[in-house]
C-alpha cells in the first residue's frame, strides 16, 4: 500500500516538477576562429518552454582559472533570478585564463572574436532571444569583469549594457599575473600589447555610443585602485556610469551578495528598451 501511494504521489508531482524546473542547456559552439568546440551554460526562465516571447540575454563571464559551470555551481540562485527577471543567462567558457581577448601571440586564444561574433550568432539562432543590443548585456567577475568591459567597450553595437564586479579593469599593474604574459607576451618586451588590451584604454570607442555601465569593487580587493582609476577616467571623459565601493574582498562571498543587484540593473535596462 505504501509503495502504491508513493508512485501515486510521484505521478502527481512529476508534471509540477517539470513545470517549475529551469531548463539548463549546455550549448556547444564550434569556433572557427579557434578551431575547437567551446561549451556554454545556458539558464532559461522556467516559463521559457510555454512562452513564445523573445527574451533578453545576459552574458555572464567567470574569473581566471574557472570554467563555464562555475557561476551556477557557486550561485545556484541564478536560476531563480532568471525567472524573476525573465531573462536568458549565458555563461561562456573563457578558456581558463583567456582574459576574453584575441591574443596577439597565440592564435588558439581568440575569445574576443568568439564571444562577439560566434557565440552571439549561435545563441540568437538557437534561442528565442532579443537579437539586438537593446536585448543584450554582459558582466562578470575579476577576469570576467575585465572581459565584460573590454568586449562591451569595443563592441557597443552588440551590447547595450555592461557590468563588472571586482574587475581587473587595468591589467598593466599586474605584469606577471594570471597567465597574462602567455596571452600578451611579457610587458617589458611587448608594452604595446598591454596598452592595446587593457580596459581603461578603450574609452574612446564609447564617445559615439550610449552604453549603460555599472561596476563595483570591494574595499579590501586588490583590484580596488584600478577600479577607482577607471571611475575617475570615465568621469573625466564625461561618460555616464554607476560605480560603488562596498565592504568585501575578492571572493565568492562578495560576488554572490552583489550579483542580484547587477541583474536588477540589467532588468531595468531591458525594460526601458521595451516600453
Amino acid at each position: 500500500m505504501l509503495k502504491r501511494n508513493f508512485f501515486l504521489v510521484f505521478s502527481v508531482l512529476l508534471p509540477l516538477i517539470h513545470l517549475f524546473a529551469n531548463p539548463i542547456d549546455t550549448l556547444q559552439v564550434f569556433s572557427e576562429a579557434m578551431e575547437k568546440e567551446v561549451p556554454n551554460l545556458v539558464i532559461l526562465p522556467n516559463t521559457y518552454e510555454n512562452s513564445k516571447a523573445n527574451l533578453p540575454v545576459l552574458y555572464l563571464l567567470h574569473g581566471a582559472g574557472d570554467q563555464y559551470t562555475t557561476w551556477l555551481d557557486k550561485a545556484p540562485e541564478l536560476q531563480a533570478y532568471a525567472d524573476t527577471y525573465q531573462m536568458i543567462i549565458v555563461c561562456p567558457d573563457g578558456g581558463g585564463t583567456s582574459w576574453y581577448l584575441d591574443s596577439p601571440i597565440d592564435e588558439t586564444m581568440r575569445y574576443e572574436t568568439y564571444l562577439s561574433k560566434e557565440l552571439i550568432r549561435a545563441v540568437d539562432e538557437r534561442y528565442r532571444s532579443l537579437a539586438d543590443r537593446s536585448g543584450r548585456a554582459i558582466t562578470g567577475l575579476s577576469m570576467g569583469g575585465h572581459g565584460a568591459f573590454f568586449l562591451a567597450f569595443r563592441h557597443p553595437d552588440i551590447w547595450g549594457a555592461t557590468g563588472s564586479m571586482s574587475g581587473g579593469v587595468d591589467i598593466r599593474p599586474f605584469p606577471n599575473g594570471w597567465d597574462l604574459p602567455k596571452r600578451l607576451g611579457s610587458q617589458e618586451r611587448y608594452p604595446e600589447h598591454w596598452e592595446q588590451h587593457t580596459v581603461i584604454n578603450q574609452l574612446a570607442s564609447l564617445q559615439d555610443h550610449h552604453l549603460e555601465i555599472l561596476f563595483d569593487c570591494g574595499l579590501d580587493d586588490f583590484f580596488l585602485e584600478v577600479n577607482r582609476a577607471l571611475h575617475k577616467a570615465l568621469v573625466s571623459e564625461g561618460i555616464p556610469h554607476a560605480y560603488t565601493e562596498r565592504p568585501g574582498s575578492h571572493n565568492w562571498e562578495y560576488w554572490t551578495q552583489h550579483i542580484e543587484y547587477q541583474l536588477w540593473f540589467f532588468h531595468r535596462f531591458f525594460q526601458s528598451k521595451t516600453r
